[in-house]
């Protein structure tokens, strides 16, 4: 009979705390949507980081006088010695990145594409096409096999890559192709293909040799640790807003629970006339608040991946214009269900206090002012 009371009770309960339950309901969607959006973001964001940048180097060199010295430097000591060289060029309209690179198996067993011709990279080995980042295809509309203007006449489109984190068109075209159509492209950026134990040696001489600053030869590993620490600079406010807005939610519980206790010492002083002592009444209170917050979660799953879709395949393709690939994480869901269930919990504490320290006087007159 007891069990029967308390889910009629706690369906009875309802109406009293829609609104604070609301208020988690939606903080619960907003933090499974904007973490499973930032989830998605970075998982993808480091498989691409991973993928793009594999060679064991990358030197930036002040001048050509530095940059040949550097080339007959590293020349016997590496495997290959990639261009990094990039034009600046208007691209539909708006301004862009052409950049040139090296027929190098660097390219074709690393560099992920979306979309791309057979045999795409003899292609443009050839200067035969070009391909162009997704924000490109998507703003310009392009598809396979369309022409993609560039100074010097168009190209078709061999294929699209992706190119997460940069707001601006880029098109990569052979380095034949670029120093033909851009005779002034700066040569100063390279990567250096070597084994692994050797490249910290390497870089220290580089330094030594030639004067060069920490920053102008760095790692891959390090350029990583960069581009993931910004990234999670970025997206630092996220996880405060989320923690406010749970916090917002705790808040209107309490609020309602403490409104709602005198109501409720009326409504569990029946209960205690029947024999059901005051501490298991206010534990029932507690696991009432904490099954109402469950099915909170419960209901604020589904709304919260679906706000996560809406932001990863609508709203980041019109500001941004790439798409990410939605994951999911349940490890994620679990810790968010025991943040709403400590939330829940701690709102349920003063009211559930207040009821095991209600005196039996108190309750006779709530029970007979209720009768």
């Amino acid at each position: 009979p007891l069990a029967h009371w308390f889910w009629a009770d706690a369906r009875q309960g309802v109406p009293g705390l829609s609104l604070a339950l609301m208020a988690l309901m939606l903080a619960l969607a907003a933090n499974l949507g904007v973490g499973t959006m930032v989830g998605s973001f970075r998982a993808t964001f480091t498989g691409w980081l991973n993928q793009r940048l594999v060679a064991e180097l990358y030197l930036t060199l002040p001048d050509a006088a530095t940059a040949a010295r550097a080339l007959d430097m590293v020349a016997p000591q590496v495997e290959a010695v990639l261009p990094i060289w990039r034009a600046e060029a208007m691209l539909a309209g708006q301004p862009g990145q052409v950049y040139g690179v090296a027929d190098h198996a660097t390219y074709r067993d690393h560099w992920p594409l979306l979309s791309a011709v057979p045999g795409v990279w003899d292609v443009l080995a050839r200067g035969q096409g070009a391909l162009v980042n997704e924000q490109l295809a998507r703003r310009a509309g392009l598809a396979l096999g369309d022409a993609v203007d560039l100074p010097g006449g168009a190209l078709p489109v061999l294929g699209v890559y992706s190119d997460y984190g940069n707001p601006r068109p880029q098109v990569m075209v052979a380095v034949g192709v670029l120093t033909a159509r851009f005779a002034d492209v700066p040569r100063l950026r390279y990567a250096l293909r070597l084994p692994p134990d050797r490249a910290a040696d390497l870089a220290r001489r580089l330094r030594a040799d030639l004067a060069l600053p920490e920053e102008a030869v760095v790692d891959q590993a390090a350029v990583k640790a960069l581009s993931l620490a910004v990234f999670d600079r970025t997206f630092a406010v996220t996880a405060a807003l989320n923690v406010l807005t749970l916090g917002v939610a705790g808040v209107a519980l309490v609020s309602s629970l403490v409104t709602l206790s005198a109501l409720r010492l009326g409504q569990l002083a029946p209960l205690w006339a029947l024999g059901v002592a005051r501490g298991p009444l206010a534990r029932l209170e507690v696991a009432r608040l904490l099954a109402l917050a469950a099915l909170t979660f419960a209901l604020a799953l589904p709304l919260g991946l679906a706000l996560a879709w809406a932001l990863l395949a609508v709203v980041n393709v019109q500001a941004f214009g790439w798409r990410l690939p939605m994951q999911v994480f349940p490890a994620d869901w679990l810790r968010l269900l025991a943040l709403a269930l400590l939330a829940a919990g701690l709102a349920a504490l003063w009211p559930a206090r207040r009821l095991a320290r209600a005196t039996p006087a108190e309750l006779l007159r709530r029970f007979a002012g209720d009768r």
